[in-house]
């Protein structure tokens, strides 16, 4: 058993933990943004039960208690959300000034977390901050930061980290853990580094989420000597490890190929009081499976079994493939997770399987697509679905739709495009959840190419992108120098899709790609046709003429530039410029 100096002894009795050589992965990356202020609930007072003697009420007292329901937090919160998902942002702000609450702290950071539209987020929080006797604290800017900093809008992030800066509002080591965490998901892991040095010398004390979230990213980026030397100082400070910092130190060794010490670690854990949970379980399976170690996997799936843990649906669909592939039994394996071993169908899918008729083809093979589906069988409907194609066999929109998006949640890029490459093949509309849900799958995992043919199937079939999708997906398409995808994905849109947003992302996209000449044409292009020129539009404007160095016409577009801006704070801004101001001008406020 471990003695009070636990995590000492630990350290000492596993010193291959201090010179480790390990390279990372990214599901503990999320680790800062899932603890960002989560421990800070409100709490209601609890309502002190009176005995009343019994008296004989008026009937009018009565009916008007009965009119009376009581509101409960979580109902205000969700119409908020809705007001904001469901409404224009003129007519949610009508809507949210005739509510009869008390707007604080507590209720805008639980509106916020609720994740709205993120352009409809930030009017909200501005508008917020305009309320007589409201003022912004720690967690709404820090929540504020989160959104932006997952939606990878790192300047308006930093931006709004500034103004909380500015007005004086406590800083803390959460606001920095969440800071530091975009910044290095984002790629700029000297600014997270900078960020950790800048904390330290204000004096603000890192909690065991800041350090683990800090080592993560050190190890990450193959800086083992200092990520362990942030261990060592995690543990001479009498800040005790919890199952997120062994999980870190779990995840790295076994990325390293040292499952021997990954599993000293996992067996002896426990002593500490610290047991191995649910995510740990799932995210050492997962490496066991790359590694094809199936001794370690087997000793976790028995650790699982008793402490009634299980595996996620991908991880278990992966295991259960490489036991099979290595020719190992996947009893424990299905014991452990006897909710997806689904070696008995319900007989309502049995039955519904049986009853169609032998000469319905396609009927057949869309009743054993679910079949595989509701076993997650993937890989043999990626097969099946090959098969199809060869034989001319037409599925149902609904099934592909479904295909798509199911591959798409999962991570299986292959599988969705398979799926989606059958729909065009067979002539079949998908719906549009699925295509964006392919597009969101390829533009996340930075898989371009593809997605001009997506989006040109998107128009054969008659299915738009919204504005800032498109001005999103050809911006991306141009910061990663793919020009000639981006002006076809720009002539693909139809003409009142071509709009202040996506013209001013055709523009960064030429200058992106060095190409300043087609930048400013496009510019004038869109001014005489008459397209509303925002502070977004200026500010790529100006900046790619300064970084192609065509500082001769600098002056001229700076001075458009302030005199729209004057004109902006005496008029209201359309929606169309609004969008293009939140997408591409960094500094703008509402």
């Amino acid at each position: 058993m471990f003695s009070s100096h636990g995590s000492h002894k630990f350290l000492r009795k596993f010193p291959h933990l201090v010179g480790l050589w390990l390279k990372g992965s990214t599901f503990y990356c999320k680790i800062a943004a899932k603890y960002v202020h989560s421990l800070q609930k409100h709490k209601h007072p609890k309502p002190v039960r009176q005995i009343v003697p019994k008296t004989k009420k008026s009937s009018k007292l009565v009916n008007k208690r009965h009119v009376e329901p009581k509101v409960y937090m979580r109902d205000t919160i969700t119409k908020i959300s809705n007001i904001l998902r469901y409404s224009t942002w003129d007519s949610a702000k009508d809507q949210l000034e005739g509510l009869a609450i008390k707007w604080d702290s507590f209720t805008v950071n639980q509106v916020l977390k609720t994740h709205p539209p993120m352009e409809k987020t930030w009017l909200f929080f501005n508008w917020a901050s305009g309320l007589k006797g409201f003022k912004h604290d720690q967690f709404t800017y820090t929540t504020m930061m989160d959104i932006f900093g997952e939606a990878r809008r790192i300047p308006s992030m930093k931006y709004v980290f500034q103004q909380m800066q500015e007005k004086g509002i406590k800083i803390d080591a959460v606001t920095y853990t969440s800071l530091l965490h975009w910044l290095s998901n984002d790629g700029d892991v000297d600014g997270a580094i900078n960020l950790w040095r800048e904390m330290r010398a204000k004096g603000c004390r890192p909690t065991v989420v800041s350090y683990t979230a800090y080592m993560k990213i050190l190890f990450d980026h193959n800086r083992v000597k200092e990520g362990t030397e942030v261990y060592k100082e995690m543990l001479d400070v009498g800040c005790e490890p919890n199952c997120y910092t062994y999980t870190v130190l779990m995840e790295h060794l076994a990325n390293a190929g040292r499952f021997k010490e990954v599993m000293e670690i996992f067996n002896k854990i426990p002593e500490a009081g610290v047991p191995p949970d649910k995510a740990t379980c799932n995210i050492l399976i997962g490496k066991c499976c790359k590694a094809k170690e199936i001794e370690a996997m087997q000793k976790i799936l028995e650790y699982m079994r008793k402490h009634a843990l299980v595996l996620r649906i991908a991880v278990y669909s992966e295991a259960l493939e490489t036991l099979r592939a290595a020719g190992e039994n996947d009893a424990l394996l299905r014991q452990v997770n006897h909710h997806l071993a689904m070696e008995n169908f319900e007989k309502v899918e049995t039955d519904k399987f049986m009853g169609v008729c032998a000469d319905d083809i396609s009927g057949i093979d869309r009743a054993l697509v679910l079949l595989l589906l509701s076993k997650q069988n993937l890989v043999a409907i990626d097969c099946l679905l090959a098969d199809l194609t060869d034989k001319g066999v037409k599925l149902d929109s609904g099934v592909i739709s479904l295909l798509i998006q199911i591959n798409s949640s999962n991570c299986r890029q292959a599988g969705a495009l398979i799926a989606f490459e059958y729909s065009v093949k067979m002539g079949i509309k998908v719906d549009r959840t699925a295509y964006l849900a392919l597009l969101g799958l390829l533009t996340r995992t930075n898989s371009l190419a593809k997605v001009v043919d997506i989006i040109a199937e998107m128009a054969r079939a008659g299915v738009s992108l919204s504005t800032h999708l498109s001005a999103l997906i050809i911006y991306r398409l141009g910061c990663t120098r793919m020009l000639a995808s981006a002006v076809k994905v720009f002539s693909l849109l139809l003409d009142e899709q071509k709009s202040t947003a996506t013209y001013t992302a055709l523009i960064a996209a030429y200058f992106s790609s060095g190409d300043a000449d087609k930048g400013l044409e496009t510019f004038e292009t869109m001014r005489r046709q008459g397209i509303n020129v925002a502070l977004g539009t200026y500010h790529v404007l100006l900046t790619g003429l300064q970084q192609s160095g065509r500082v001769q016409k600098l002056d001229t577009y700076r001075k458009e530039k302030k005199i729209l801006q004057a004109r902006s704070c005496s008029q209201d801004v359309s929606n169309e410029e609004m969008i293009c101001n939140l997408l591409f001008a960094g500094d703008f406020m509402v």
